[in-house]
């Protein structure tokens, strides 16, 4: 049993282990003892008594006008910060431990009154986290603390924290790694995929537990080992078998070709590889034909939609419409002025401008949900379709032009509607000719063009979807990371004023293709 000496000076408690007992203390072991200026607790009584701890602790606030905390050890940190959360007068905290600030102990303080931290070191993005809340955090090492996890992850910002949607996890972790992943799946939204290269049944165990407390779905764990430990086996077939499909977390193995050789081969004999062989070919077969009939299909539901816009076009008084639109603008809002992007108003109240690319397929008017997520399975008509339609992120804005304009639609690369032939842009053949790096983008209110500067194939990632900058060396920075990510010099000179437009679609589950281009003349 450990005794917990609170001890007041000027303005501040002060939180330590009291090893040494005075006389006047030598013969406690269950009491606790209250003087004018000390109390000693045992560990026991405090966890059993909170709430008359706060009290006192309350009282004595009042009483001596105290506006601090210091705390000598970490290990009993959550325990005080947790019994002055309610109190409005202490409004700073000392960790005098020189070790690493949690995230358990960034969200005790974040349900605080605690508006200035001083600590060790911590991880980057609590400084973010914490910022949120106006809580200032100070720490004395220089060097921000950073876990093996999060360095193998480049999860040094709250940002990609929230975004990241692939990681891995280098097996065993220790305690630290093991609290920077469970901090990581409290405050990350989107989450896929988890690889992890040597495990063990406890692993394994920890990762679904942990996912599990955090409520994560739709997770996909994926295994980079040649397993042989039967345990480990067992326990995959028994959660495949028995939990994957309730908590929607599943298991990948990826063996390596050298073991499939020597061990799957080996079991296997002529009339089982035949019998798997016209198996295959009928699968084949059959998968062929269904894929030619989805992109006949696809094609023909594209064909039909561009055939009714342009009748809805030739049809509409567009004159009528841009005069009724424009009918109550303040001196400082833009003019409707293209008469066919305005003509589909009537067809789709969503549409916001128009996009087309030389020598691809990609010529389609453009719409915008309240979110991102609708017209991936819903066309022009709004009718429900799983070529989607071309859209523009929810967060962009038209009248004043964004920053970066970001458009998003399916990469139906068989039929090649949608962006279907975003992927012809990384091609030489494409990227070498000239007249394609012109972009023609209307809106309702203007006709712009943009310059190509930057095309390539990426890791699913986030990080080029940013629409708000702090500043225009900001922007620069941003924008220079998109240009030297592309397989190609298009010989584009970007400043920190510039606007752009990002054409983003699926390459396959885990790669992206995107293009970028920058806004080089109003017509």
């Amino acid at each position: 049993m450990r005794k917990i000496l609170i001890k007041i000076k000027d303005n501040t408690f002060i939180i330590k282990e009291k090893i040494k007992l005075s006389s006047e203390y030598k013969n406690i072991i269950n009491t606790n003892v209250i003087s004018c200026n000390e109390l000693v607790f045992s560990d026991e009584y405090i966890l059993n008594n909170k709430k008359i701890v706060a009290t006192f602790i309350n009282e004595l606030t009042k009483t001596y006008n105290i506006d601090t905390l210091i705390i000598e050890k970490n290990d009993f940190a959550m325990q005080f910060i947790d019994i002055v959360k309610n109190n409005k007068l202490i409004t700073s905290l000392i960790l005098k431990e020189d070790s690493p600030l949690t995230f358990k102990m960034c969200e005790a303080i974040m349900h605080s009154y605690i508006k200035n931290v001083n600590c060790y070191t911590l991880q980057p993005f609590m400084i973010e986290y914490l910022d949120k809340y106006d809580i200032l955090v100070e720490s004395r090492n220089e060097i921000l603390y950073l876990s093996k996890f999060m360095i193998d992850n480049n999860l040094s910002i709250f940002s990609s924290i929230f975004y990241k949607m692939t990681i891995t996890l280098d097996l065993p972790m220790n305690e630290s790694d093991e609290q920077d992943f469970e901090a990581f799946c409290k405050i990350n939204k989107y989450l896929k995929t988890i690889n992890v290269f040597i495990v063990n049944k406890n692993d394994l165990e920890y990762i679904i537990k942990t996912l599990r407390a955090n409520n994560k779905k739709n997770i996909k764990i994926i295994i980079h080992e040649n397993i042989s430990n039967l345990e480990v086996i067992e326990y995959l077939k028994n959660f495949n078998k028995k939990k994957s499909k309730r908590y929607k977390i599943y298991f990948k193995l990826e063996y390596s070709n050298e073991y499939l050789k020597d061990n799957i081969f080996k079991q296997t004999n002529i009339s089982i590889l035949r019998t798997c062989g016209y198996l295959i070919l009928l699968i084949v077969f059959f998968s062929f034909g269904y894929v030619l009939y989805d992109n006949y299909k696809s094609m023909q539901n594209d064909r039909s939609i561009k055939e009714n816009i342009t009748k809805v076009i030739e049809i509409n008084n567009s004159e009528e419409i841009i005069n009724e639109l424009n009918k109550d603008k303040g001196e400082d809002e833009k003019l409707v002025v293209n008469e066919d992007i305005a003509s589909l108003l009537n067809v789709n109240p969503e549409v916001v401008g128009w996009i087309k690319i030389n020598n691809t397929n990609i010529d389609y008017p453009i719409v915008q949900g309240v979110d991102n997520k609708y017209y991936l399975k819903h066309n022009f008509y709004l009718e429900s379709d799983n070529n989607g339609w071309v859209f523009m992120d929810y967060r962009n804005d038209t009248q004043e032009l964004s920053d970066n304009i970001i458009l998003y639609a399916h990469n139906r690369y068989q039929s090649g509607v949608m962006f279907g032939t975003l992927q012809n842009t990384l091609r030489y053949n494409w990227y070498s000719n000239a007249e394609n790096h012109t972009i023609s983008f209307r809106t309702l209110y203007e006709d712009l063009e943009y310059q190509v500067f930057s095309v390539y194939k990426i890791t699913t990632t986030t990080d080029y979807m940013k629409t708000i900058f702090a500043d225009d060396t900001d922007r620069l920075n941003f924008f220079n990371m998109l240009k030297n990510r592309s397989i190609y010099d298009f010989g584009v000179e970007l400043s920190g004023d510039d606007k752009i437009i990002t054409l983003s679609t699926c390459a396959d589950d885990y790669n992206r293709y995107v293009l970028h281009a920058v806004l080089k003349t109003n017509k």
